[in-house]
């Protein structure tokens, strides 16, 4: 199994048709947005990396936008005169994997990252991305995305205004109290800090401090005198940015979503790292320690330390924090705010800090039986959320038996809707059946079956999910024609930084074409521009993530991955 971050411890365009007719074959489907270098999302102008300079550093700069390509992979076909007849129906946001990361918790796992460099060791392929060097700017990043949605309003293709946003799933990166708030803070908006323990200073892996230096990790701030310069610099051409720490632990006043938002229940939401089950007492106690890992000990064999984490990851770190070996740690200022929640606790935030809608789609039974699947409707469509995480560890998903039965039965009920499923994981994703130790023994239900109930349902036309860090649509055909868009979605925290714009549109025909189009969050296109504000420090995290020395480049997806139109037989007609 691949160990990673999330497999670790696993804008407005008025309404009025189209520039020119599509096909009903696959290809390019032109819209005014495609000519407009300004246009809002991707349409009119994306980001790519430019040209490599010093130690192969690349530059993110502007580029020509991306029309929608049309995909009539389900076999569903329309003529060409849909352009000018459809009625626009819903449009919504689907942000996924934002990762808000308390870069100093003794909890993270940064240490590990450097198994997989590329240099001087051959990678390994099971620590990758367990560690970004711009993890302290993932919450500039989230309200970068919200300024940016914001300022779209509505879809470029039916102009209808955004109805609503839904977040599927790995809101924060490691279960803690604090994390789960900063999420939610920055969707609700008002004044938030990205800081923990010590207000003072910072007290992280990225920090120049020349006690627990390790040139393996990028420090903005240069290298202490007498140390090297570190890796990222040397190797990989990564800037020194002044204040840059300071200015990630600065607050700032959040924007806040102009339209409701829900919540889905990721992996690294319900599991410790994404991996281990957050209610052990062990990890706990450590998240809520005054030591932090800074380096490995020397010689650590990677194969016993991922045999060490599966079996039992509490002691393994127990040990190293307390001297037994050699690793180099360090202390920190202890923070109760970083304490380890369960399901129950994490839906209970979503009611305690409010904004609309109440709960943010988690509901009374979700609140008292620390549930997370619910359903909503909005007018025809019916929104149905899944809880994809196995509370008994692993990245991978899958269903108790109890939820799948829910979802087989409302789907039953759901002939009248038009209905999307939202979760975590992909279908390609749930393959983690197993349950716990000395408890029930029945399996619990992978992606294949789901996917099967989901094709027998007429009324389903996508399952909308994230997971993966990569832009992915997926047709699912159904054996007797027809058959749901798989979409999923790239994160937040890896290049491209992108959420996606979803849009329904009744081609009145028989058929329904689903739009989606990729936003790129508010920062600007280089890091010159500064640390002055949100927008200015998302930008640098974009940049960043672009010259990551593990290769996240496979996240964009291709053409037919981004923005797209896919046709889909109307289940109402």
């Amino acid at each position: 199994m691949e160990i990673s971050r999330r497999n670790l411890i696993r804008n407005a365009i008025a309404a009025g048709g189209l520039a020119a007719a599509a096909t009903t074959l696959p290809g390019v489907l032109r819209s005014p947005a495609s000519a407009a270098p300004d246009a809002p999302a991707t349409l009119g102008r994306t980001f790519v990396p430019g040209p490599a300079g010093a130690g192969g550093y690349r530059p993110v700069i502007a580029a020509a936008g991306e029309p929608h390509r049309a995909r009539t992979g389900l076999g569903v076909l329309s003529d060409a005169g849909r352009a000018t007849r459809r009625q626009g129906l819903i449009s919504f946001v689907q942000l996924s994997d934002v990762h808000i990361v308390d870069a100093q918790s003794p909890l993270r796992l940064e240490w590990t990252d450097r198994l997989d460099d590329p240099s001087p060791l051959p990678a390994t392929g099971l620590f990758t991305s367990s560690y970004r060097p711009h993890e302290m700017l993932t919450g500039q990043v989230a309200d970068s995305m919200v300024r940016a949605i914001n300022r779209i309003g509505s879809g470029p293709v039916t102009g209808k205004p955004f109805a609503l946003a839904i977040q599927t799933g790995d809101n924060s990166d490691n279960s803690q109290l604090n994390e789960v708030r900063w999420n939610i803070s920055v969707l609700n908006g008002g004044q938030v800090r990205f800081d923990s323990g010590n207000l003072g200073t910072w007290e992280g892996v990225a920090d120049s401090s020349s006690a627990t230096y390790d040139p393996a990790y990028w420090h903005p701030h240069g290298n202490p005198a007498g140390k090297p310069v570190d890796r990222p610099r040397s190797e990989y051409g990564l800037p020194v940015v002044p204040g840059l720490l300071d200015a990630a632990r600065r607050p700032f006043a959040a924007e806040g979503l102009a339209v409701p938002w829900y919540s889905v229940f990721g992996n690294h939401d319900g599991l410790a790292q994404g991996n281990f089950p957050a209610s052990t007492l062990q990890l706990n106690l450590i998240a809520l320690g005054a030591l932090k890992i800074i380096s490995p000990p020397l010689g650590l064999d990677p194969g016993q330390l991922l045999q060490d984490l599966t079996t039992n990851p509490g002691a393994l770190l127990t040990n190293l924090l307390g001297g037994v070996s050699n690793a180099a740690v360090r202390v920190v200022t202890p923070d109760l705010n970083r304490r380890l929640l369960t399901r129950k606790q994490i839906v209970e935030q979503h009611f305690l800090l409010g904004g609309a809608p109440f709960g943010h789609g988690f509901t009374t039974a979700n609140r008292q039986q620390g549930t997370a699947y619910y359903s909503f409707d909005q007018g025809r469509f019916r929104f149905v959320v899944l809880d994809t995480v196995n509370p008994n560890g692993y990245a991978d998903g899958s269903l108790d038996k109890t939820q799948f039965a829910w979802l087989t039965a409302l789907l039953a009920q759901s002939a009248d809707k038009v209905v999307m499923v939202f979760s975590h994981h992909t279908s390609d994703t749930m393959g983690n059946p197993l349950v716990a130790t000395g408890g029930s023994l029945e399996t619990r239900v992978t992606g294949a079956k789901v996917l099967d109930a989901l094709l027998a349902a007429p009324s389903v036309v996508a399952w909308i999910n994230g997971h993966t860090h990569r832009n992915k649509v997926t047709p699912r055909p159904r054996p007797d024609g027809g058959g749901l868009w798989e979409i999923t979605t790239a994160s937040h925290i890896d290049w491209p930084q992108q959420a996606r714009i979803i849009e329904i549109a009744d081609n009145r025909d028989g058929t329904l074409s689903l739009f989606t189009t990729m936003v790129d969050h508010a920062g600007p296109a280089s890091a010159g521009a500064g640390t002055a504000n949100t927008e200015q420090l998302a930008g640098l995290a974009r940049e960043i993530a672009a010259n990551d020395w593990h290769d996240h480049e496979g996240g964009l997806g291709t053409l037919d991955d981004r923005n797209v139109e896919l046709l889909v037989a109307n289940p109402l007609a």
